[in-house]
């Protein structure tokens, strides 16, 4: 749990009060390489904070594994839109590492933003940086050719090139696994 409070330091100060209440409602977890954390079509219950491990966000497709994300040891994670509207969510998070975690459940932290003024703060950064990184990713997508994308990955996060398999990381720079190789072979 220090990690993630060494984290939140990062970008708000929370008062002592904040922090053991905080520290109260939040849940270890501890899954395996593999496992599901979260399940399309189910309403997201909690957001997580990855401790230890390594996470993809993917959607299902006409039958294909579409990867969007991924997430390393200090991030939180969660199926954000199913979080926030309470309605069954589209995506699918899974663990591509053993991993542990820390949750804490939607009414919990409705009842923090409420009852702590710098809990609230912390969770407008965080759903800021979530929206910063949502269109990073869609101008990346969307405006950069296939090696531009492949590059500016190296460039910003070569740790995902060593953690997650290629079908994966081809899935999240929008392109085939055999164009990714391609495009490796040639740099």
């Amino acid at each position: 749990m220090q990690t993630l409070f060494s984290h939140i330091r990062k970008y708000c100060q929370l008062s002592d009060e904040s922090l053991h209440r905080l520290g109260s409602v939040l849940k270890p977890v501890e899954l395996e390489k593999g496992s599901l954390l979260i399940t399309e079509g189910k309403v997201c219950q909690h957001v997580y904070f990855l401790e230890r491990g390594c996470l993809r966000g993917f959607y299902n497709v006409d039958g294909r594994e579409i990867t969007y994300w991924f997430a390393f040891e200090n991030n939180f994670v969660t199926s954000l839109l199913s979080f926030v509207t309470r309605l069954p969510g589209m995506e699918n998070i899974q663990l591509l590492e053993d991993c542990k975690l820390w949750a804490i459940a939607y009414d919990d932290l409705q009842t923090l933003y409420q009852t702590h003024t710098d809990i609230n703060t912390l969770g407008r950064i965080m759903n800021e940086r979530y929206y910063v990184m949502l269109e990073e990713r869609f101008v990346s997508n969307h405006f950069r050719e296939a090696r531009d994308r492949y590059e500016n990955l190296l460039a910003r996060a070569p740790h995902i090139l060593q953690r997650v398999p290629l079908g994966h990381v081809a899935s999240y720079l929008g392109m085939t696994q055999e164009t990714l190789s391609r495009i490796r072979a040639k740099s």
